[in-house]
């Protein structure tokens, strides 16, 4: 297994920065010598060292050099770390495919490096089911209070099998939104196509939308793929790329309280 971290983003809904975001302090790391600054990335970081997941790649675009500067090679952190570089603007789902020359085989873990996951065991959860259930792609479900600003997922009467992803609708009445993923290659390989179809619509002068991530996964769901989701109904995510987001955290001084609903 092999984590994910798409870290391209530029971050306009915050405003201009002194750092990426995915570095944007949030709480507090203990050490001997007192708190320090705790970026916000190494909440996913630490989550997936628990949930045994040791190496991942991490990708960002040119100028966010500040994040390899900061993590190195992971071991301080969890995860040992390498990184790319994505150079097509495009949407979440490009930024996911410079990996593909490194991924095509493995299991993939995706984490998103802005977003708080409570509880501290959600990749650990999934990972056991992903394993032991065995279908092609496993989403972390959580409640979500404004779906126009997300994926939301519609699930089967069994509660677990995924049957829709609707892009940030307008309106809807689903209430959950995913927020972590682990897939098998077959994704992988649907992702590929995917994102090489969309490339040469572009080429070819096309006006083609933001290639979502979630779009992916809806193609995943079309294509007759198994899709299954964890709900995690007293859980929360808590996206800090979102100013409302950002203004929850700076009010929870510590990690303790970050993980707090």
């Amino acid at each position: 297994m092999i984590g994910l971290i798409p870290a391209g983003g530029m971050a306009t809904r915050l405003g201009p920065l002194p750092c990426s975001k995915e570095l944007l302090p949030v709480g507090s790391f203990h050490t001997p010598d007192g708190p320090r600054p705790r970026p916000i990335i190494t909440y996913l970081l630490e989550q997936w060292r628990c949930a045994g997941i040791e190496q991942a790649l991490v990708i960002v675009r040119p100028g966010k050099w500040d994040i390899p500067a900061y993590l190195g090679d992971g071991s301080a952190f969890g995860p040992r770390l390498a990184y790319l570089t994505v150079h097509e603007p495009y949407g979440a789902a490009y930024t996911l495919a410079a990996a593909l020359p490194f991924i095509q085989q493995q299991t993939i873990a995706l984490g998103l490096p802005d977003v708080i996951l409570k509880p501290g065991g959600v990749y650990t959860t999934l990972i056991t089911h992903h394993t032991t259930a065995q279908p092609d792609l496993t989403l972390g479900l959580f409640p979500c209070a404004q779906p126009h600003t997300a994926d939301m997922v519609a699930l089967a009467t069994d509660n677990r099998r995924i049957v829709a992803i609707e892009i940030k609708p307008q309106q809807t009445d689903l209430r959950w939104t995913w927020m972590a993923a682990i897939w098998s290659p077959v994704v992988t390989t649907l992702m590929d196509n995917i994102v090489a179809t969309d490339r040469r619509a572009r080429q070819q002068g096309q006006q083609c939308p933001e290639l979502h991530i979630g779009v992916i996964f809806q193609a995943a769901i079309t294509h007759g793929l198994r899709v299954e989701g964890i709900t995690f109904a007293d859980g929360s995510a808590l996206d800090i790329g979102t100013p409302a987001g950002w203004n929850i955290a700076q009010r929870k001084a510590t990690p303790d309280e970050l993980l707090m609903s």
